[in-house]
């Protein structure tokens, strides 16, 4: 049998890494983080549990990535979304909207990911996390913004805070008034994006589908 190709095996690593992501976000979401294990995700993702350790330090640093997977791919689907547009507020509308909508339907991720950014640590440097900053870099710069290196930070800090005040214990802020005060910060109308009440209720769809774990090697 002759040794694996590069590719292949840069494929399959892929796959295993896609695989530890989807793992961690469904563990976490179905059973809080503190109850999730490692060795969880790691049977779950049908993945040696030493595996783990070689594509993420620890398990905070594993489920801040399946999280910021988790909201680029939330926030492609909502700028991408049918009738797809290039026009910029509308586009700011519909990205705000995917992040407080995954507050709103996701709140134990969104938590875990709130508290997980107040470690010592911070942000984890991630291709996920590099994804969703060039997304919402990309939709200021849309918007109209001379200064996107000051203007995305601004706007990433209103949504974190936004999802902080919706998720507070005891004390939550409805989304929609939340969803107000963004987009009056703005100067967005309240009929852009998605606005409260305008779609039918849906189940909650299932998270696999953020987690390409399909063969894309092109060998079939």
């Amino acid at each position: 049998m002759s040794p694996r190709s590069a590719s292949v095996n840069e494929e399959l690593r892929r796959r295993s890494r896609e695989r530890l992501l989807q793992a961690a976000v469904e563990l976490v979401d179905e059973h809080g983080f503190e109850a999730t294990t490692l060795g969880a995700i790691a049977d779950r993702a049908g993945s040696a549990r030493g595996l783990v350790s070689y594509y993420f330090p620890g398990k905070r640093q594993l489920v801040q990535s399946a999280v910021h997977r988790l909201m680029h791919r939330t926030l492609e689907e909502g700028l991408e979304r049918e009738p797809r547009t290039d026009d910029g507020r509308e586009r700011l509308a519909r990205a705000i909207d995917a992040i407080l909508g995954l507050t709103r339907d996701r709140p134990v991720l969104m938590r875990q990911h709130m508290a997980g950014l107040l470690q010592a640590e911070g942000f984890v440097q991630c291709p996920e996390q590099r994804r969703l900053s060039e997304l919402l870099g990309d939709t200021v710069a849309r918007y109209g913004s001379q200064h996107v290196e000051a203007d995305y930070p601004m706007l990433r800090a209103l949504l974190m805070g936004a999802v902080f005040a919706a998720l507070v214990p005891g004390v939550p802020m409805p989304v929609p008034v939340l969803r107000a005060e963004l987009f009056e910060r703005y100067g967005l109308d309240w009929e852009q994006g998605v606005p409260p009440g305008s779609a039918p209720e849906t189940e909650r769809q299932e998270l696999s589908r953020f987690f390409a774990t399909e063969d894309r090697s092109g060998s079939g």
